[in-house]
C-alpha cells in the first residue's frame, strides 16, 4: 500500500529536483566568479584604449606607441606582439628582453646606447605587457616565452637566426628567459648578456606565505587578482621611500619580508616594484629617479588599460623562470663557449642579491673562468638608473 499520495510524491520530487538544480547553478556561478575561464587572447591597449584617446592624451602616456623607431605589430596565433627594430641593417644584431612588470621601455638607455655604436637592435613587449596582447589560456612559463622570442625573430625581414646570428641581452625576468633560450638554442646566440637575471632566486627571498598564496590554488584566482591589483596600485613613491629607509636602518626589504607578517601578495608583488625602486643607499632617501616615476605611472596605467597585464604578472610569478631553473644554468655551462656569457649584477640589488648569486649561480655556469662576471653600482633597476656603468660593462665584455 502506498503510504504517500501521488501529489505529495510529486511535490517531494519537485523540491529535490529544484534544490539540485539550484545547488548546481550556485556552484557553477561560484566557480565562474572565483575561477574565471579566460579568453585565449586578452587584447592590449592598441585595440582597447588607444583608439579612444586624443592625440594629446596619447602624448601624455608614460609609454607611447612610438617610444622606439621601427615599430611593427606582429599578428600571431597568441595575439599581437609589439616589436621595434632599428639601426644599421649590416650592424651587429642585438635582441633585448625586458622584465616582469614593465615594457621594453626600461631598456631605452642601453638599447639606444648600443644602437649608437652601429648595432641593429630589436626590442619587444612580452605577452600581457606594453602594447602586446595577453594570453589568457596558457601558463607564462619558459615554453611560452621561448616561443614568443622565436616569433619575434621570425618577424624580421633580416636574418636573425643561424649560427652566431645575434647577441642576446636580458634584464631581470628577461635575463631568465634569455638564459633559457640560449641554453636551448646555443648556436644562434653569439654572446649572452644577463642583467640581474632571474632563475635561481632563493625562495626565502619571496617568503613562504607568498609562495603558498600564489602557487597552492587555495586562494581563488579572482580574489588573488583583486589583491594583486590593489597592491600594484600602491603609490610607488611611498614604496621607494619605505625600501630606502628600511635599508638605511640596517634592515633590507628581503629581511623584513622574511620576518614580518607581510601578506603573500604584498611580498611577491614587490617583485614588480623592484623594477621601479631605486638604489636604497642613495643619499636622498625620498628621491625618485625621473624614469622611476615614469615607469611607476606606466604600471598604474597598465592596470587600467590592459586586461592581460595582471593575469600575465600572476602567471609569471607562479610558473615563470624566476626560481628553480638550475637545470638550464648547468646546461648553459655545457653548451656555451667560455667567456661568451656575461652576468652583470648591481651592488645594492635587493632581489637578485650578488652574494646569493655568487654562491648559488656562479658555480653552475662554470665560475669566473667560464663567464664574464661584473658588479656595477645601483639597485635592481640599474639598467636605467645607471645605464653608463651598465653599458661600460657590456662594452668591456664585447671587447669594445
Amino acid at each position: 500500500m502506498d503510504v504517500f499520495p501521488t501529489s505529495e510524491r510529486s511535490n517531494t520530487t519537485a523540491i529535490v529536483a529544484t534544490t539540485m538544480v539550484t545547488t548546481v547553478a550556485c556552484l557553477s556561478l561560484f566557480r565562474h566568479s572565483l575561477y574565471p575561464r579566460r579568453k585565449q587572447i586578452l587584447p592590449g591597449p592598441l585595440t582597447t584604449s588607444l583608439p579612444y584617446l586624443t592625440k594629446d592624451e596619447i602624448k601624455d602616456l608614460p609609454y607611447q606607441p612610438d617610444h622606439f623607431p621601427g615599430a611593427r605589430d606582429v599578428e600571431t596565433p597568441y595575439g599581437n606582439i609589439r616589436v621595434y627594430e632599428f639601426g644599421p641593417e649590416d650592424g651587429r644584431k642585438v635582441l633585448f628582453i625586458h622584465g616582469i612588470s614593465t615594457s621594453c621601455m626600461t631598456l631605452s638607455e642601453i638599447a639606444n646606447g648600443i644602437a649608437a655604436k652601429g648595432c641593429r637592435v630589436m626590442l619587444f613587449d612580452l605577452f600581457g605587457r606594453g602594447f602586446t596582447d595577453g594570453v589568457g589560456d596558457l601558463p607564462f612559463d619558459t615554453r611560452l616565452f621561448v616561443s614568443q622570442v622565436l616569433l619575434v625573430l621570425a618577424s624580421s625581414p633580416l636574418a636573425w637566426t643561424g649560427n652566431d646570428a645575434m647577441h642576446l641581452v636580458g634584464y631581470s625576468l628577461g635575463g631568465g628567459i634569455a638564459l633559457n633560450f640560449a641554453a636551448t638554442f646555443p648556436h644562434m646566440v653569439a654572446s649572452l648578456v644577463l642583467l640581474a637575471p632571474t632563475g635561481v632566486i632563493r625562495s626565502e627571498n619571496f617568503g613562504r606565505l607568498s609562495r603558498l598564496v600564489f602557487t597552492s590554488g587555495i586562494v581563488p584566482e579572482a580574489i588573488l587578482e583583486r589583491l594583486t591589483k590593489r597592491r600594484l596600485r600602491t603609490p610607488i613613491g611611498n614604496s621607494v621611500a619605505k625600501k630606502r629607509k628600511m635599508s638605511m636602518d640596517g634592515t633590507t626589504p628581503i629581511d623584513a619580508a622574511a620576518s614580518s607578517t607581510k601578506s603573500g601578495t604584498e611580498s611577491l608583488t614587490d617583485t614588480a616594484t623592484q623594477e621601479v625602486a631605486g638604489d636604497p643607499n642613495e643619499d636622498t632617501v625620498d628621491s625618485v629617479h625621473p624614469f622611476e616615476a615614469r615607469i611607476a605611472a606606466y604600471v598604474h596605467w597598465m592596470l587600467r588599460a590592459h586586461e592581460g597585464f595582471v593575469p600575465a604578472f600572476m602567471s609569471t610569478v607562479r610558473v615563470g623562470p624566476l626560481m628553480a631553473e638550475q637545470a638550464y644554468w648547468r646546461k648553459l655551462a655545457r653548451v656555451r663557449a667560455p667567456k661568451t656569457t656575461a652576468i652583470i649584477l648591481a651592488r645594492h640589488d635587493e632581489l637578485i642579491q650578488k652574494d646569493d648569486y655568487r654562491e648559488d649561480a656562479l658555480p653552475l655556469v662554470g665560475g669566473e673562468d667560464h663567464v664574464f662576471w661584473r658588479i656595477v653600482p645601483g639597485g635592481h633597476n640599474f639598467p636605467f638608473t645607471h645605464p653608463k656603468e651598465a653599458l661600460e660593462a657590456i662594452f668591456e665584455f664585447w671587447g669594445w
